[in-house]
């Protein structure tokens, strides 16, 4: 049987033979469903990093049987062990034989190719679809014990609701029938770990159809986790200078007009509340925010700043609204309302090289509290090519080289990304792969030039002269909401002990110990340990079971010989059973272990 540790999943952007692996698999699936259902139209078929799917306009829905009888169809294409032949035509060539065979998608598909040089890809003289590529030289190369199709969804054409709803088959190939297997026993660990099944077995969070989707509403124990992030960051950030500040959660349409918001991310926000048809027409009311950056300009710009009141670190829990499409939601990875760590630092430009350091060195110091090794820089940067960012070329040119020249400076391992940037300003994204190799964008860092030209920040330089600060955008969590979700399943649900929202529980052999078990539970809530004690009445064993399903790091058991000898019997999800252990040994071990955010 092979070592799933020592099978090896690429992504598709990583490999090029993976990506003509898919390209060509998804080729022969397409071809396929149109030899079972001749009346289907085929759209678009992207590779995706762990696969791919086409789209098909279907007169009936597909369903999970029918799947069978494609994958079918498809052993039996890839068998003929026909070529893939390339071949580059004319728009108009392209257009006539697309007419020909009556695919109207082609049609618009065709239109949105700006080249002029059109590439279409054959399956023998069996099939065509128009592509870029690459692909293999012929369909005898796939490996068809190498080939799942896993699933059928909706999806509407152009990803437009108001266009027709077509259906998507979703498909991975791989190199070997052994990667396809470490990729299901993958897929079937994350749905243990899925944070949407095990924050409701932990109590952790629900949603609610009345309040509406997208909408978490934190349980206590869930709000005790958040809670204590927030105080951890708090706290590191008043030890690094930071000043907190509150905001509210709406604000005039104006102020999202002068950042670029209401123009460049409109579509994101919820719609703007006006208190009359008037007002409305003018575009004179409130909206939800969907950042907190305008409203600490407003600090910022309260007062006219000198250089010497310079880095001035303004730091929120902020809450903000984006009005997400609901086929995007997705638990707490992706929701309508979610409280960012955010800070904004206004710095000299002599500041900015040094105020940079020290928000990554930030951002690495939460990681290791939080035991998340595995992760890159993103260098998210803009596309010149795209008309969506705001400013020139000379300010976008600054900030991405101050971004570069920071991370080369810090030895960090990373990669560029065009076209990831925000409409304002470049970013250092922080992308982590969790246990199962998924990655997850977590903390990040932008360069901004633009907020404060847009809304004319000034400070007073040191020969009297008004002078342009730079803002640098920081956010070390992301969003407590996406974090949470991601940690959930980092750690199985099996939070570390100063995460916990449980620490420990007290189970007594029988009634009998209660008291003493109370006396101690009182002695640890006093000094802030998260401390419960079993009173169910149930059977030991199923005492402790009940625990360990519950995830609680600690299990200290109670009977006579534990209260003749001031002991607890140690049980944690770490180390086992520890034994006995006298009571102030353990209280000292305990509120140690939560201190420096280590185990027992």
């Amino acid at each position: 049987m092979s070592n799933p540790e020592a099978i090896k999943l690429p992504r598709t952007s990583e490999s090029e033979n993976l990506k003509k692996i898919r390209h060509t698999t998804s080729h022969v699936m397409a071809m396929a469903v149109q030899k079972l259902y001749p009346n289907a139209q085929v759209t678009i078929g992207p590779w995706t990093e762990t696969g791919f799917y086409y789209d098909f306009d279907l007169p009936e829905p597909l369903t999970e049987k029918d799947l069978k009888s494609i994958k079918k169809e498809m052993v039996k294409i890839i068998k003929k062990k026909s070529p893939v032949i390339r071949e580059v035509v004319t728009r108009e060539e392209a257009q006539t034989r697309i007419k020909n065979i009556n695919e109207p998608y082609k049609l618009e598909i065709l239109d949105s190719i700006k080249d002029d040089t059109i590439t279409i890809y054959h399956l023998a003289d069996q099939w065509w679809d128009l592509c870029a590529g690459p692909h293999l030289e012929s369909t005898g190369e796939l490996n068809p014990k190498a080939i799942a199709l896993e699933s059928v969804a909706g999806a509407y054409w152009r990803g437009d609701a108001n266009n027709q709803q077509l259906q998507r088959v979703y498909g991975t190939a791989w190199e070997t029938p052994e990667q396809l297997v470490e990729y299901k026993r993958r897929k079937e660990e994350a749905k243990k770990r899925d944070h949407r099944k095990l924050g409701k077995e932990l109590g952790l969070f629900i949603f609610s159809d009345p309040v509406g989707p997208g909408l978490p509403l934190w349980t206590p124990k869930g709000t005790i986790i958040r809670s204590t992030l927030e105080d951890f960051l708090k706290q590191e950030q008043i030890k690094r200078g930071y000043l907190p500040v509150v905001t509210p959660h709406i604000g005039r349409v104006d102020l999202f007009k002068t950042s670029g918001h209401w123009q460049n991310y409109k579509e994101d926000m919820f719609p703007m509340m006006a208190e009359n048809a008037e007002e409305a027409e003018k575009e004179m009311g409130f909206v939800l925010k969907p950042m907190n950056c305008p409203f600490h300009i407003q600090i910022y710009k309260s007062e006219l700043r000198s250089y010497r009141d310079l880095p001035m670190r303004l730091a929120e829990f902020g809450t903000v609204y984006r009005y997400e499409q609901s086929g995007e939601l997705g638990g707490l990875t992706r929701v309508r309302g979610f409280t960012v760590d955010d800070s904004h630092l206004f710095v000299t430009p002599d500041q900015l090289e040094s105020e940079f350091f020290n928000v990554v060195d930030l951002i690495l110091s939460v990681f290791k509290s939080l035991q998340l090794k595995n992760f890159k820089a993103r260098l998210s940067f803009r596309d010149p090519q795209s008309d969506k960012y705001i400013g020139g070329d000379d300010v976008w040119d600054k900030a991405q080289n101050a971004i570069r020249n920071a991370v080369q400076h810090l030895d960090m391992d990373y990669f560029e990304a065009t076209g990831e940037a925000a409409f304002y300003g470049p970013k250092l994204d922080f992308i982590f792969q969790d246990a199962l190799e998924r990655e997850w964008q977590l903390g990040t860092v932008q360069v901004d030039y633009n907020l404060p030209e847009r809304f004319d920040l000034e400070y007073t330089a040191g020969d009297c002269t008004r002078q342009r600060p730079i803002m640098i955008h920081r956010a070390p969590f992301g969003s407590l909401e996406r974090l949470i979700g991601i940690l959930i399943e980092e750690y199985a649900g099996d939070f570390p002990l100063w995460l916990a929202p449980i620490q420990a529980r007290l189970i007594a052999v029988n009634d009998e110990f209660l008291g003493y078990a109370q006396d101690i539970c009182n002695k640890m809530l006093a000094l802030g340990i998260r401390v419960e004690v079993d009173k169910s009445g149930e059977r030991l064993g199923k005492m402790i079971r009940n625990a360990e399903k519950q995830k609680i790091p600690i299990m200290a058991v109670v009977g006579a010989n534990e209260v003749e000898a001031n002991t607890l019997s140690i049980r944690t999800r770490t180390s086992g059973d520890l034994g006995a252990i006298p009571v102030a040994e353990v209280i000292d071990k305990m509120t140690s272990a939560i201190e420096n955010h280590g185990n027992f």
